[in-house]
């Protein structure tokens, strides 16, 4: 017998084989159970959670945003409206890669590195799970079949059709009637809990304008539609729904046959024309050159087309009727006449010697004339008013003071807000001691009433304060406040009386018919305008400073530059005898308020008065066939 035989122990092996036999089975007993009581807890226990979970994998709530009210003129014409384009989204919560799928729709679409960024930036914004993130707008047909051809390897990828906001008439109303833009991080940071609903499955937002201003009226209540969808989150069927409620529709007093007229008498030149139903207040032109293509802002504006807006030099973004703060010049002369005579300073009679300057008692500095050899010996009102005698102002503004000039010009509108219905108004300068204290740190002096009787100093206006103020003197006293939106989703806006300016009957009657004299007087400044009518009108004109001009020296237009020049000015009505329409143009460095300013106001009164409206230009788009966006 070998060695290895003798001392081998068999039940030593024996004992050990059978305690890890037994080991070996309670592990397995162990697992078997653990796996019968999972099984169970699935099954029997947990059944009803799961199934719910299971349920929610491929019904969903979308929300379905509302349709934007639709924004017409006062004939009914379309301005702005809604357009059905194709879009493509991505949910990223159904991708695994997001570069790869960007990889793969690179050869389909033409994505730019603008829409890329427009992309993550809006990735980066707060949302709700699973919400679908706009990519590239406006796919045309060859590519959206690209990617229906493609769909099986695009999981995430959505291609749907959506209505959005669209301007026809392009840049002729983008300073009144606005734009709307994405939804940016600073929007979503001022939205309460209810706006994020409001705006939930909503990529857009009013930015400025009317779109802004209406913005709860336009946007409508959102709607929900319960949807089947696939392992790919593709919707297989819609189980229900409940339509949203469509915004409301304006209609504005504006006339875009008188916009248009308007426009096309600046012939390009910079500035602001503004004209205002007399009787009720309502805005029917409101024009700022040069202006812009609102339709860039809808989807997103690239980089490159902003910065050429926002760096541009003539300031196309910048709302010259709302905003522009203009010194009114000779234009204020019948505001301050009137305060003259209400208040007893002067009469009509009262005359003062014009010998092309004016001085102080006291003082050395001599007050230029715009006439340089003067108006003559005796200077009434009337030939005051007429032929734009500033010395008989500057006179009067010595008698008067700024007291009474400032209380009495703060009920013709100057120096406050209109409080019309578009947002970012400006309120200009009326100045007063106080103002001048807070402002300026400084005592009022005795040269700042000359200044201010002829509208320059520190007085500055915007274009429809001038139109609100030359509205209430044709209105004899009663001012009406400035309304755009006639009516809102078909109820009516009444008209809004702020002021009644009491003067004496036989005042109005004068500054009246010399603002008529203004244009049909033989020395008017104006008279160039009235050639032709077949009515009568009233007005004033006026040139404002841009640059002061050394004491003695003459104001020389070739020495200066362009941008330097005076500003051209015209406020007017008609007809004369029964005032329909308050009319206020501002050339930037037209120079000539009755050569420049003028003629262009004429322009308006025929087309209002005699429906001689300036002609569609070739490049603009017709209105026939164009989609108002209802579905």
């Amino acid at each position: 017998m070998s060695e290895s035989h003798r001392f081998k122990d068999h039940h030593r092996e024996e004992r050990i084989f059978f305690v890890r036999m037994v080991v070996a089975g309670v592990i397995m007993a162990l697992a078997m159970a653990l796996l019968i009581g999972r099984y169970y807890s699935l099954q029997v226990i947990s059944h009803q959670d799961y199934a719910t979970r299971s349920d929610r994998n491929r019904v969903h709530v979308q929300p379905v945003p509302p349709t934007r009210g639709l924004i017409s003129d006062r004939n009914g014409e379309l301005l702005a409206g809604n357009r059905p384009i194709y879009i493509l989204s991505v949910i990223p919560e159904r991708i695994s890669n997001l570069d790869e799928t960007l990889k793969r729709l690179k050869p389909l679409v033409r994505i730019t590195p603008s829409d890329l960024e427009k992309f993550y930036d809006q990735l980066q914004q707060p949302r709700k799970p699973f919400a679908a993130v706009p990519l590239r707008y406006q796919l045309n047909e060859t590519e959206i079949a690209r990617l229906a051809v493609n769909e099986f390897q695009l999981e995430g990828v959505e291609v749907e059709a959506q209505l959005v906001r669209y301007y026809p008439q392009h840049e002729l109303f983008a300073h009144s009637i606005g734009y709307v833009g994405r939804i940016s991080q600073s929007d979503l940071a001022r939205f309460a809990e209810d706006d994020l609903r409001r705006y939930s499955g909503t990529h857009s937002i009013g930015k400025n304008g009317l779109e802004a201003q209406y913005e709860r009226e336009l946007l409508g209540e959102v709607g929900n539609q319960n949807v089947e969808t696939n392992a790919r989150g593709r919707v297989l069927r819609v189980l229900g729904r409940v339509d949203p409620k469509p915004g409301k529709d304006l209609e504005l007093h504006m006339d875009l046959n008188l916009q248009r007229t308007a426009a096309q008498a600046m012939e390009g030149r910079r500035g602001a024309v503004v004209a205002l139903d007399v009787e009720t207040g309502g805005v029917l032109a409101a024009v700022s050159l040069p202006s812009f293509n609102p339709n860039l802002f809808v989807t997103g504006i690239s980089f490159a087309d902003f910065r050429a807006l926002n760096q541009s030099l003539d300031l196309p973004l910048y709302n010259r009727f709302l905003q522009g703060q203009y010194p009114p010049g000779s234009t204020l002369k019948s505001i301050i006449g009137l305060a003259g005579l209400h208040h007893d300073v002067v009469d009509t009679e009262h005359w003062v010697r014009d010998p092309g300057f004016y001085r102080l008692p006291n003082s050395s500095r001599l007050y230029r004339d715009w006439r340089r050899t003067g108006h003559g010996p005796r200077v009434d009102m009337m030939q005051a008013m007429v032929e734009s005698c500033d010395v008989y102002y500057y006179d009067l503004g010595h008698r008067m003071g700024v007291d009474l000039m400032h209380s009495f010009g703060i009920r013709f509108g100057l120096g406050n807000l209109t409080k019309i219905d578009l947002p970012s108004e400006r309120r200009g300068i009326w100045p007063s001691r106080e103002w001048k204290r807070g402002a300026r740190g400084a005592a009022w002096f005795p040269g700042d009433n000359l200044n201010m009787a002829i509208g320059q100093g520190y007085t500055l206006t915007t274009p429809l304060q001038l139109a609100v103020s030359t509205a209430t003197l044709a209105n004899r006293g009663k001012r009406m406040r400035p309304q755009v939106v006639r009516s809102v989703g078909g109820v009516e806006r009444p008209p809004i009386v702020d002021e009644y300016v009491e003067i004496d009957d036989k005042h109005w009657d004068f500054m009246l018919k010399a603002m008529e004299n203004v244009v049909h007087g033989q020395r008017g400044t104006a008279r160039s305008m009235r050639v032709g009518a077949e009515y009568r009108m009233g007005g004033k004109t006026g040139t404002s400073q841009v640059v002061a001009i050394p004491q003695g020296e003459e104001y020389d237009s070739e020495a200066l530059q362009e941008r330097h020049r005076d500003h051209a000015l015209f406020v007017g009505y008609a007809p004369a005898d029964n005032p329909k329409i308050a009319v206020v143009v501002i050339v930037e460095n037209g120079e000539s308020g009755g050569g420049v300013a003028a003629p262009i106001a004429r322009k308006l009164f025929d087309a209002y008065l005699n429906q001689q409206y300036a002609q569609p230009l070739p490049h603009e788009e017709p209105m026939a066939g164009f989609l108002g966006g209802r579905p």
